[in-house]
């Protein structure tokens, strides 16, 4: 399945750090900021993790929710967002099973490696669950101005 802007955003269900449910239905009547992101504790993901901290209070007030997911542990998660004072929940999807409904589990390359990985991608999504925009060339010291443009 190929997303689309316009098209309604593929539900989930996942744990996050304290191992609670996050399903992307719970947050209908809202814009939610779902970010995909390689690793934790990485130089691009943790410069790209404090961009979004950094400017949460300008996020919440133009109404987002932000959620973090990789394919890293709860426990991961949990150390990562204590150590750099996150103040978003981080989804484990150890299995990739959102990361394949939205297209950002495939095939990579790197210093002539060729590997699967997660593709930094952001979705934006709108009050009804559709995609209002994709965000595939993320650029991880600038992120909350390319989302509140």
């Amino acid at each position: 399945m190929s997303l689309e802007v316009g098209k309604k955003a593929p539900d989930f269900e996942a744990k996050d750090q304290d191992g609670n449910t996050i399903r992307l239905s719970d947050f209908k009547g809202k814009k939610v900021v779902l970010y995909f992101y390689p690793k934790d504790n990485t130089p691009g993901c943790t410069a790209q993790a404090c961009n979004l901290r950094d400017n949460y209070d300008a996020l919440l007030d133009a109404g987002y929710v932000v959620l973090g997911i990789s394919p890293d542990s709860e426990k991961s998660h949990k150390k990562f967002i204590e150590k750099q004072n996150l103040p978003f929940p981080l989804i484990s999807d150890e299995d990739k099973t959102v990361h394949n409904l939205y297209g950002t589990w495939a095939e990579k390359k790197n210093f002539g490696k060729t590997y699967m990985g997660t593709v930094r991608t952001t979705f934006v999504i709108d009050e009804e669950g559709n995609l209002a925009e994709i965000i595939d060339k993320v650029k991880t010291k600038e992120h909350s101005n390319q989302i509140l443009k």
